[in-house]
């Protein structure tokens, strides 16, 4: 159900400005961090502040609520714009949660100011409500700004989460003992650890951000409502009715110091599996990688299929390279038939085999037996839509949870879960998918 239902009358005006360099640098430092939002990918996309109107909605609706909302508010908005991109104009963030019965809320957020930049172009689109001025400062004077603190970091600690690292393997035991009976074909696992602010003040950020989108910049380095993290996974994009999904699902670390291969992450790429060293041709020879990538990569075409025509489904997937992992990709694409927005499109998706397991309802009911904590909107569709509906909703990977009192977070990591799956290896797999988050906040020591 909607939680917050009020249907705003908006002004939206959209103005083409010069390059501002750093996107992330002009977010004021006094903003409240559940009001930053952030979508980037070497170094471009959209950075925002404010909220100028939002909406909650909760249960198995909670998609269905929230564009009925959108839809309701974009067609009483009177829109400006003059650059017409995609990204211009009206704007919503969006963050669901993995589970309809989540105590977490799924949200829309329509932040009041949103600068862009796409391919070497970039604005300012500032929003008020019906009755309120325009501000008086000029859009040029926002981009004047810089944040003197976006390099200094919180002073952190970090604690278990719900299951400590050590009792994570028995975990994985149990999990490969319910597929073993046949319950289920595969089941993706997740846990949590605790980060809290030494000091107890808010954490911050924007220095967050900055850190992941220069780390990790071909991933998409998000913020909705609290929850930051860089995913590198693409749910869905829809833009002038063409739609794309990124698929990962397999893993491997990645170690220091070994060349790439020629073409070895390119799409089609083909390598010897019979290699003995480099981890990239061991990942592609997994049977429990590639099984797990399987299902994965099924589980995204089933659902498209209803929505697209000339989908094409790759036959085999390629090495994806990120800082401190590899993984197994693929890269579907289709044309749209259907009149599905960017958001009923990644409701359909969610949640794929790469995220909750094949058979669905079944993993998700192993989920809720084994984990021992609500994902809240962890592992959920995250993203921005626009007035038309195309949109980029990734999966909430790679992050944290802000909590209710700003002072504390939870970061995420998990695994898929196969019947080849060793319990050791599972837990270093979620070791490494936390390095992310851990570099982000400084508790790596670098």
């Amino acid at each position: 159900m909607a939680v917050t239902c009020s249907v705003p009358r908006l002004r939206a005006r959209t103005l083409a400005v010069d390059a501002p360099g750093d996107l992330l640098t002009r977010v004021p430092d006094e903003i409240d961090p559940r009001d930053v939002v952030a979508w980037l990918r070497e170094g471009d996309g959209l950075v925002g502040w404010g909220r100028v109107a939002g909406v909650s909605t909760t249960g198995p609706d909670r998609f269905a609520d929230a564009e009925r909302w959108w839809t309701d508010v974009r067609s009483r908005a009177e829109v400006e714009d003059e650059v017409r991109l995609p990204g211009t104009g009206l704007v919503t963030f969006g963050s669901f949660t993995f589970s309809p019965d989540s105590e977490d809320a799924s949200v829309l957020t329509v932040p009041r100011v949103v600068i862009g930049r796409r391919d070497g172009l970039a604005w300012i689109t500032q929003v008020v409500e019906e009755d309120e001025a325009w501000p008086t400062e000029h859009p040029a004077e926002l981009l004047g700004r810089s944040n003197a603190d976006i390099e200094v970091l919180d002073p952190l600690v970090e604690a278990d989460g719900a299951v400590s690292a050590t009792a994570w393997p028995e975990v994985v035991a149990r999990a490969v003992g319910r597929i073993d009976r046949g319950e289920v074909d595969k089941v993706v696992l997740a846990r949590d650890v605790l980060v809290r602010h030494r000091e107890g003040q808010v954490v911050r950020l924007a220095p967050v951000l900055e850190r992941l989108e220069k780390r990790y910049a071909a991933t998409w380095t998000f913020a909705v409502a609290g929850l930051v993290g860089a995913t590198p996974e693409m749910l869905v994009r829809l833009q002038g009715g063409r739609v794309r999904s990124r698929v990962l699902a397999g893993t491997i670390r990645r170690p220091n110091g070994i060349p790439a291969p020629e073409n070895v992450d390119a799409p089609g790429s083909s390598v010897d599996p019979a290699h003995p060293v480099d981890p990239r041709l061991r990942l592609v020879s997994s049977v429990k990688d590639v099984d797990e990538h399987d299902f994965a990569v099924r589980s995204v075409a089933e659902a498209l299929a209803p929505h697209c025509s000339d989908l094409v489904v790759p036959e085999a997937p390629y090495v994806l390279e990120l800082p401190d992992v590899y993984h197994l990709a693929s890269d579907l694409t289709g044309t749209m038939h259907s009149e599905a927005t960017s958001l009923r499109l990644a409701a359909a998706l969610h949640p794929s085999a790469a995220v909750c397991g094949t058979p669905t309802a079944a993993a998700a009911r192993v989920i809720g037996d084994l984990e021992g904590m609500d994902r809240g909107r962890y592992a959920g569709p995250v993203g921005w839509m626009d007035g038309s509906g195309d949109g980029d909703w990734g999966i909430a990977l790679r992050c944290g949870e802000l909590a209710d009192d700003r002072h504390s977070m939870r970061l995420f990591a998990g695994g898929g879960i196969v019947a080849a799956s060793d319990p050791a290896a599972e837990l270093a797999e979620t070791e490494v998918k936390l390095t992310a988050m851990r570099h982000a906040l400084g508790l790596d020591g670098h």
